[in-house]
């Protein structure tokens, strides 16, 4: 009990005792008594009214009224706590409006919202990105200002490992870039970015790479022909021109599997992920396949183990996914040293499908392999070389996956082999016999 109360009561005590004494002296101690208790009570009702008036002050800030005893210690505690609320609510709303100074100067765009979409704020880079309007749009779901379906899919599948790339809404010509992240109770942050200027020049490149493999090709073809039919006159040619002759073949068949190399992954760049309305079965193109990499193995004599764990069909490109499965097997099958283990598992069921390739090569060093789908980025330039490599199949490989909603993972360790395992979505399922 607080020593403010007990004034208090010892004070309340003396002051109902001695109405009693007076009551008691005048033959009516009840009646008194009462007259007493009311008096305080409309003394303690009056008080009440006093602090409820102070605190329904527009102006909180006002020094409260003064009262006696236990009211007026009540008083100057709510008083303390009220500038201590003030103080913390000053500390709080600057930090805010520091933030908010700080995200208005970003170039790229800030929008929160919560897990329905209805947007809670922005900064101006997103006014002048999407075209929001401070003044109408606060509340409105995002996904009827930006009304474009992939952006919505984007939005709720919560599936933001990647980010994605649409037209901005606002401004024609404008490629942004868009990565959510969740806070709160599912809420987004939403970060916009103008990438026009780097979507403009990939193009640029794309269609460079492009246009040059095409108009390199019939020259290469011409030259080929011409080294085909001099091949077939090598008993007429002396004999230090044989040499020479090897290696410009050896060189234009080089040349000949890099511009297919190259067309095939600056269509793959181009084209829409939407693999259509296509079928295949993957356990028989891995039959195909791995009779393919047991002839390209030849005198090496490897072993190649196929593990078939499911037998339906699934919705994909055919050629695309033969393409895919086929670099990374001939790959195991290149770089593993002579009568080495290579196993090819594929396996489909409620957590996705999966093609997974191991050998018992010399293994990938860890700080490659982030880089091996890179374009041309070879681990061992000299091996690479030597096996007729492109530096282009993973590259190849990963965009495969990607036009099928898939992705390409790695696992290494240098002198224990390595393992590439493809993984596809299991929506991608054709369920057959009613599975």
């Amino acid at each position: 009990m607080s020593t403010g109360l007990k004034k208090h009561l010892r004070r309340l005590t003396l002051l109902l005792t001695a109405p009693l004494l007076v009551g008691w002296l005048l033959g009516h101690p009840a009646l008194v008594l009462a007259l007493a208790l009311a008096v305080y009570a409309g003394w303690m009702l009056h008080q009440l009214n006093r602090l409820h008036r102070w605190l329904e002050r527009s102006n909180q800030e006002a020094e409260p009224p003064e009262a006696p005893g236990l009211w007026g210690e009540v008083l100057d505690d709510i008083y303390r706590l009220q500038k201590r609320h003030l103080r913390a609510r000053d500390r709080l709303q600057s930090m805010i409006n520091r933030i908010r100074e700080s995200t208005n100067a970003l170039r790229d765009g800030v929008v929160m919202t919560d897990a329905a979409g209805a947007m809670e704020w922005w900064n101006r880079a997103a006014e002048n990105l999407c075209g929001f309007n401070s003044t109408q749009d606060q509340g409105e779901y995002i996904h009827n200002l930006i009304r474009t379906p992939e952006f919505r899919s984007y939005f709720e599948a919560k599936a933001y490992a990647e980010p994605l790339e649409i037209e901005s809404p606002a401004r024609p010509r404008t490629r942004l870039q868009i990565e959510i992240n969740l806070f709160g109770e599912d809420d987004r942050l939403i970060t916009i970015k103008d990438v026009t200027r780097l979507y403009q020049l990939e193009k640029m490149r794309r269609d460079f790479v492009s246009n040059v493999s095409h108009e390199m090709r019939t020259p290469l073809t011409v030259l080929s022909g011409y080294l085909e039919t001099l091949a077939e006159q090598t008993d007429r040619m002396p004999s230090g021109w044989q040499r020479p002759m090897d290696a410009m073949r050896h060189q234009a068949n080089r040349m000949e599997a890099l511009i297919t190399d190259l067309l095939l992954l600056s269509r793959l760049e181009t084209s829409d992920r939407n693999t259509g309305d296509a079928e295949c079965r993957p356990a028989d193109l891995l039959r195909q396949i791995q009779q393919d990499a047991m002839a390209l193995s030849g005198d090496q004599e490897h072993e190649i183990e196929l593990r078939i764990g499911d037998n339906r069909r699934i919705r994909g490109d055919a050629e695309q996914l033969r393409s895919a499965f086929s670099n990374i097997i001939f790959n195991a099958v290149k770089y593993t040293p002579g009568g080495g283990h290579i196993r090819i598992d594929y396996s489909a069921g409620s957590e996705g499908i999966s093609v997974s390739v191991t050998d018992d090569g010399p293994g990938i060093d860890p700080e490659h392999i982030p880089r091996l789908t890179e374009r041309f980025y070879r681990a061992d330039p000299s091996r690479s070389k030597e096996t007729g490599g492109t530096g282009l199949g993973l590259a190849i490989v990963k965009h495969i996956l990607y036009n099928h909603d898939g992705y390409l993972s790695i696992d290494s360790t240098p002198n224990s082999g390595s393992a590439f395992r493809c993984h596809l979505p299991a929506n991608r399922i054709i369920p057959e016999n009613g599975q």
